[in-house]
């Protein structure tokens, strides 16, 4: 994926152009190294120096991890950016990471993705319940609420799981990667959006001794680097998921939006679930109570000026549209 995998290139370049080619970085496809699924691991231990990696992989090992990357119904793209960079969000996941021994930065953004590809049609919750389906994060304990039966599987590996039944139906990005991945020949039904991730961020992982070894300037040129990856992911994919969505359909893609009471029922099961762990998992809690007063201030402004705008020209644009 020259999306996903090309942000670690472009901190890797760019990290090498600052310092006069000084600064080396060898990026590794998952699975060259390490299984992808397993970055945090190696990263922690020293396997390898840093990762790039979603965070929400490792919610197996403490749910709190789901907050750098994204959590279903949470924060859009630059809703969770300022967060992280203005909101404490880097300080309060720098300050759980510490246990792990890794330093992250954000890394990466896709905008909000879509809802996956299935191969039957997905009308009610009811249709939901023992589906078999890829989804990353923490969306997979919303679904098992719902009654399905989460995956989760590195994206080289979900086509052949399609492709022999293995899983009903599966989740990864947008338009412009499942084109590329070729999900529409093995499910053809389409759906938008994902509500479980309104906008994911990718992050890169240092591990801290070596983080703590490298002169501040290099120090200083990584964090930018990792920065320009954030916004090299996110405005390749706004120029090209309309391309390569137009090119989904005319191969026989089946767009459909997920029916407003699914989404009701999986907006429920959500926070449901967060008020659970907020009274099990003081980690969570530490992270979510800022968090949540963060997005109520998020939201109040965004549906002021920001939505206004949006609903306003997008439906107008269309309108004109011949």
């Amino acid at each position: 994926m020259d999306t996903i995998y090309g942000g670690a290139d472009t901190i890797a370049q760019r990290v090498a152009a600052a310092t006069g080619g000084k600064f080396q970085i060898r990026v590794f496809a998952a699975g060259e190294l390490v299984p992808g699924l397993q970055v945090l691991d190696a990263v922690q231990a020293g396997t390898v120096e840093m990762g790039h990696t979603a965070m929400y992989y490792y919610v197996g090992k403490d749910p709190t991890f789901a907050f750098e990357a994204t959590i279903p119904f949470g924060l859009n793209t630059r809703q969770h950016l300022a967060w992280m960079y203005q909101g404490g969000g880097k300080e309060l996941v720098g300050d759980f990471l510490k246990e792990y021994n890794v330093v992250s930065f954000p890394a990466g953004q896709t905008g909000a993705q879509m809802g996956g590809w299935y191969r039957k049609e997905i009308k009610t919750p009811a249709d939901l319940n023992g589906l078999k389906m890829r989804i990353g994060g923490l969306a997979g304990q919303v679904l098992t609420k719902l009654g399905g039966v989460p995956q989760q599987i590195a994206g080289g590996d979900i086509y052949p799981a399609l492709e022999k039944g293995t899983i009903d139906a599966a989740e990864w990005v947008g338009p412009y990667d499942d084109e590329k991945l070729g999900f529409y020949k093995v499910a053809k039904y389409y759906y938008y959006p994902g509500w479980w991730e309104g906008g994911l961020n990718l992050s890169a992982i240092v591990n801290r001794e070596q983080l703590e070894s490298l002169p501040k300037e290099y120090r200083a040129i990584l964090e930018a680097a990792c920065y320009e990856a954030s916004i090299a992911m996110m405005t390749k994919y706004d120029a090209q998921n309309p391309i390569a969505l137009k090119k989904l359909i005319g191969s026989g893609a089946v767009l459909r939006p997920f029916s407003r009471e699914i989404l009701q029922a999986a907006h429920k099961a959500s926070y449901e679930l967060y008020e659970e762990l907020a009274k099990t998992n003081p980690k969570w809690k530490k992270i979510y109570e800022p968090w949540k007063a963060f997005r109520d201030d998020q939201y109040l402004w965004f549906r002021v000026a920001e939505t206004t705008f949006d609903n306003f020209t997008f439906t107008a644009g269309a309108q004109r549209t011949p």
